[in-house]
């Protein structure tokens, strides 16, 4: 067991106290949660910054779609290489060209310049997202690798992420109707330039890069997470949850404005964002008897029926209190497939797991904001709404399909059937 774990043998629910007193957790945990702010602001900036230059949200949701659908096609090729070369080898370039990407895209917006020139910019803009959720996360499996706080680990970071899905889009929203409708991106780029530097001198906690000296044999040992079967059904099943981040904020800055308080967009994600938060503390916290793959299930078909509420809320209490459901229902899903990474995929794919299923949010929510965008520009104002319905519910669909995929493979154990024969099955 690593030295790093301080928990007793007879701890039987190890919480988040004695998760973050694990030695040298906030040497990345401080910076880490500066750097990924950003990743909560960029859609909803570049929403507000190319719809307030244009007067459409078809065109904001198609240039904020393509920074989501870059940075999904990377992710996983960024995580790969910080699983082969280390993580500090990768961020520091990465921060740089995002930060000049972003400020490109600012200007070009604000000049008024050809869409294509928005579009153009918004590839380097998304392809060169940091991606310190999960190189974080693989930090965490460094530390905690065989410890039974690994749930904890993963729902904490799942709340982490909703904490920054609670402030992003609230600070960004906030500078961009009450500071410049550019002040948004430009802090965004701010934060990931300091942020993302200061967690990429903490060389110390990173995982260890597989092409070292004493690994002659790594390209044999080395399995693509993409691969693995159980991985390719999570990513898609995430694509729903990334439907629902997409959706929700495209039909609610709509809605916002369509009742004359477009400030209270921010105030709506935040709620949103606020229930997953608090509910993806009390996953940490319980001790689950339920297999994940059947908790994974459950969630999904929960947030599916809450989403299919939406559209139909024609008051700003009513879809607050419905959009606080949801994200209640996003946390659970979140957390369980990210614990399932845990037990499908080995140490030295895991960075380049998390970064599919982070990626897959991201693709979702991009195609989301895309469909979005157009539904609210040719239909109703809250059109939107459809799209986390549409995504959610195809997302039950193959879990329900392919749930025998998410099984963890055998440790040795077995189940006899039968009689006069045992058969090995799965512990599920």
């Amino acid at each position: 067991m690593p030295e790093n774990y301080t928990a007793t043998v007879t701890d039987k629910r190890p919480g988040y106290g004695r998760l973050l007193r694990t030695r040298g957790a906030w040497t990345f945990l401080l910076p880490g949660f500066a750097a990924r702010q950003p990743f909560a602001m960029l859609t909803i900036s570049t929403v507000l910054l190319v719809q307030h230059t244009t007067g459409s949200y078809g065109t904001a949701g198609a240039v904020s779609a393509t920074t989501g659908v870059s940075m999904a096609l990377f992710a996983p090729f960024t995580g790969k290489l910080a699983d082969r070369f280390g993580q500090r080898d990768v961020l520091v370039p990465g921060v740089l060209l995002h930060t000049a990407s972003v400020l490109l895209l600012t200007v070009l917006a604000l000049t008024d310049a050809p869409l294509w020139a928005l579009f153009v910019a918004a590839v380097p803009t998304g392809a060169s997202t940091p991606q310190i959720g999960p190189m974080v996360r693989a930090r965490w499996g460094v530390k905690l690798q065989g410890s039974p706080l690994m749930t904890t680990a993963a729902a904490f970071e799942s709340v982490t992420d909703e904490f920054t899905f609670v402030l992003g889009p609230l600070f960004a929203t906030a500078l961009c109707t009450g500071v410049h409708p550019a002040a948004g991106l430009v802090t965004e780029a701010a934060l990931t330039l300091v942020g993302g530097l200061l967690f990429a001198a903490q060389r110390g906690t990173q995982p260890q890069p597989s092409r070292t000296a004493g690994e002659i044999h790594a390209r044999v040992e080395h399995v693509s997470a993409l691969r693995i079967p159980g991985v390719r059904v999570l990513i898609v099943a995430f694509l729903g949850i990334g439907s629902v981040f997409g959706g929700m904020q495209v039909a609610l800055a709509a809605f916002t404005e369509s009742i004359g308080e477009p400030g209270l967009n921010g105030v709506l994600y935040g709620t949103f964002a606020a229930g997953n938060m608090l509910s993806g503390i009390v996953c940490g916290a319980v001790a689950w008897k339920i297999a994940p793959q059947r908790r994974l299930l459950l969630a999904y078909t929960a947030l599916a029926v809450t989403a299919s509420g939406l559209w139909a809320a024609q008051s700003v209490l009513l879809l607050a209190g419905i959009g606080l459901l949801v994200g209640t229902c996003i946390a659970p899903a979140l957390i369980t497939g990210y614990t399932l990474v845990e037990k499908l995929v080995p140490p030295t794919a895991r960075t380049e797991a998390f970064t599919w299923l982070t990626g897959a949010v991201a693709l979702g929510q991009a195609a989301a904001v895309t469909v979005a965008g157009q539904l609210e520009d040719r239909l109703w104002d809250g059109a939107g709404f459809l799209v986390p319905m549409g995504g959610t519910v195809l997302a039950v669909l193959l879990l329900a399909t392919l749930r025998s995929r998410l099984v963890p493979p055998s440790t040795g154990r077995t189940v006899a059937r039968g009689i006069g024969h045992r058969v090995p099955v799965s512990v599920d």
